[in-house]
């Protein structure tokens, strides 16, 4: 069974018995519940999802071109596309296809790191499995294929904007490695770089303290989360846009000091595609354990609405300006998992029966709290299907100069029902 498996003495309520900002008092807290939340808040910490630093604000006005810009890139080396920043476009969660029930062998066929004897995670993650970049084999660059002749990968799962900056102006190293920044400029004195994609901006809005805080209230304290956490979003989001905007900056210093030009390459800045279904999506009934113990998503139907109708475009909306004021492009994916997300109805678990398949298995990896399977920061990132279907969004784009585009799954299709929509 999926980790989590907590029990109630009853099920929990209605929803309309769920009142916003209810909380028990602590003395009918019982020991069971609080060692639970205690284990699954410890569990859910690592799901770190993107990053910000919320220090100086810097303006997000276009900046001019950097000096000696003028002069030019010997266009000698290959022609690369590179993505940076955090673990929704470093690879994070490849490993899954689908999610299963079954605990043994290879889960029924998801387990992509099953080696017919034992697991090997390395078989998707390579190295970077060992400093926990998790950059899959599946990961969005190595996805965009027709595109360029080198799919370059620098992103790591965890990762602030703090790790993008070039280490000069106030970046810093990530799990042992160089600020993303500085790896490119590695880069880009020998490669022809046509493409940068970026993703970045949800660590430093604390989507692993909101993941945590709607999960627990969820199954502790039988309450909303979205009202607390929407302040806690509006207090953060201006710092965090700001610094979204000096990681676009930063990688145009680095690109001019390596002799680009502006009209050489392109800087593609995403979203976030949300991770949970609406309320009346969900399969799974909202009382009761199935959320938990089967379907590995613990929110009320209203936290869902929530994140996927006001988070998820707030944030989409804030990000899409960033982009406009810097010049960027912006791939806008906030509809990309619609139907695919974990426990929507328009998908299935994988079982012996019903294998794996890009066509009606979820596109997420499920909350696995206490790593009954994998590990529990590859929780809730699109999956290896997630994965392909982004790394078609970012091939279609490449084949698009300007604009800014919406990417969308086709109900019933796999990966090659992806397509683009052109927003204003």
């Amino acid at each position: 069974m999926l980790g989590f498996r907590l029990r109630r003495a009853s099920d929990a309520p209605s929803p309309s018995g769920v009142t916003h900002r209810s909380r028990p008092a602590p003395a009918t807290r019982t020991r069971a519940r609080t060692g639970s939340v205690r284990r699954l808040t410890a569990a859910l910490l690592p799901l770190t999802l993107t990053g910000l630093a919320l220090t100086a604000a810097p303006s997000l006005a276009a900046s001019s071109p950097a000096d000696g810009e003028a002069a030019g890139f010997a266009a000698t080396g290959p022609t690369a596309l590179v993505t940076m920043g955090d673990s929704y476009i470093s690879g994070e969660a490849g490993r899954w296809r689908g999610n299963s029930l079954n605990n043994t062998g290879s889960r029924d066929g998801t387990d992509r790191a099953w080696t017919g004897s034992t697991y090997d995670p390395t078989r998707v993650y390579g190295t970077s499995q060992a400093n926990g970049c998790h950059r899959s084999d599946s990961a969005e660059a190595k996805s965009a294929t027709g595109t360029t002749q080198e799919l370059i990968n620098l992103a790591c799962s965890g990762a602030t904007t703090e790790n993008v900056f070039r280490s000069s102006n106030g970046g810093v190293a990530y799990r042992g490695e160089a600020p993303q920044a500085d790896q490119l400029a590695a880069l880009a004195a020998t490669k022809d770089i046509k493409l940068i994609a970026l993703s970045i901006g949800g660590n430093d809005l604390g989507f692993a303290d909101i993941i945590t805080a709607c999960a627990t209230d969820y199954i502790v304290w039988y309450s909303y989360c979205n009202d607390d956490q929407q302040t806690v979003v509006d207090t953060k989001i201006d710092g965090a846009m700001a610094k979204v905007g000096k990681a676009i900056d930063e990688i145009r210093a680095v690109m001019s000091g390596a002799g680009h030009q502006s009209s050489d390459y392109r800087i593609v800045l995403q979203s976030y595609p949300s991770p949970i279904p609406r309320g009346a999506e969900n399969r799974y009934a909202e009382s009761g354990w199935s959320r938990v113990n089967t379907g590995g998503c613990p929110f009320w139907n209203d936290d869902s609405d929530w994140a996927r109708d006001s988070l998820v475009p707030q944030l989409a909306d804030r990000l899409k300006g960033v982009a406009a004021a810097k010049g960027a492009q912006f791939l806008d994916l906030r509809d990309m998992l619609q139907g695919r997300e974990v426990c929507a109805k328009a998908s299935k678990q994988v079982t012996g029966t019903q294998q794996p398949s890009a066509a009606t298995s979820e596109w997420v990896r499920w909350i696995d709290s206490r790593s009954t399977q994998g590990q529990v920061q590859e929780s809730f990132h699109p999956n290896y299907y997630g994965q392909l279907a982004q790394g078609r969004c970012l091939s279609l784009l490449y084949a698009k100069p300007s604009g800014d585009f919406s990417c969308r799954n086709t109900a019933g299709q796999g990966t090659s029902g992806i397509h683009l929509t052109s927003v204003s």
